[in-house]
């Protein structure tokens, strides 16, 4: 299996790499942020990509938002994300497309070394991996959850600007953002309150219609 290994922490890069090959896999490429791991699977155009959820400059969530981007670029790529933490968001937000070839898991797994390895090559041979940790907070709030939960708290301030019938422009001037800046996070919203494309349906009113609903 040819792999690629995304993390900024040179410890765990070479940590990782070491454990993959003396399995017997193939590691292709390494990269230390979101930008160049890119880059990298581009070039070597790998069966999966273990991705670090924070990556460089801003240590956030530049690891998923590279991992949402090159599924949707290369779908036969599998991903497979490493997190300090539990962090449903980012859960969610990556399993919200295809489940097949992605994998979300805590990095103490990597502890127990046949537990990585089987996982890895599982998401690679389009399988899924879910750490038992984050499955578990997932149907504890899946009942309960808001339908604005999954939004970062700009794109909330956005959905908030919105619902006062202000136009891209007007949100943009509020926030002292690019139009630009604006039009991403309106696409985002759209996309957290799965709210696709449809000829009869106003996204924006169906947004603001849901915030509304939801807000306290």
């Amino acid at each position: 299996m040819r792999i690629v290994i995304a993390e900024d922490s040179v410890l765990l890069r070479e940590g990782l790499t070491r454990l993959l090959v003396d399995a017997g896999e193939e590691v292709v490429g390494t990269a230390g942020d979101a930008e160049e791991a890119m880059t990298v699977v581009a070039e070597h155009q790998p069966d999966i990509v273990v991705m670090d959820v924070r990556m460089p400059p801003t240590h956030t969530d530049e690891g998923l938002r590279a991992a949402i981007e090159l599924r949707a670029r290369w779908p036969g790529i599998a991903v497979l994300v490493l997190s300090q933490w539990v962090e449903e968001r980012y859960a969610t937000e990556l399993l919200a497309g295809s489940a097949t070839g992605v994998g979300y898991l805590l990095k103490d797994r990597v502890a127990d070394v046949r537990e990585f390895v089987d996982a890895v090559r599982r998401v690679g041979d389009g399988g899924t991996a879910l750490d038992p940790d984050v499955v578990t907070q997932l149907l504890a709030t899946s009942r309960n959850r808001s339908p604005l939960a999954a939004l970062t708290p700009r794109e909330t301030e956005v959905l908030k600007l919105m619902a006062e019938g202000r136009s891209n422009r007007a949100v943009a001037e509020a926030l002292v953002v690019s139009d630009g800046a604006v039009e991403k996070h309106v696409s985002n919203i759209f996309m957290k309150l799965d709210l696709p494309p449809a000829e009869v349906d106003h996204r924006r009113v169906l947004a603001v219609l849901r915030y509304l609903d939801a807000a306290p």
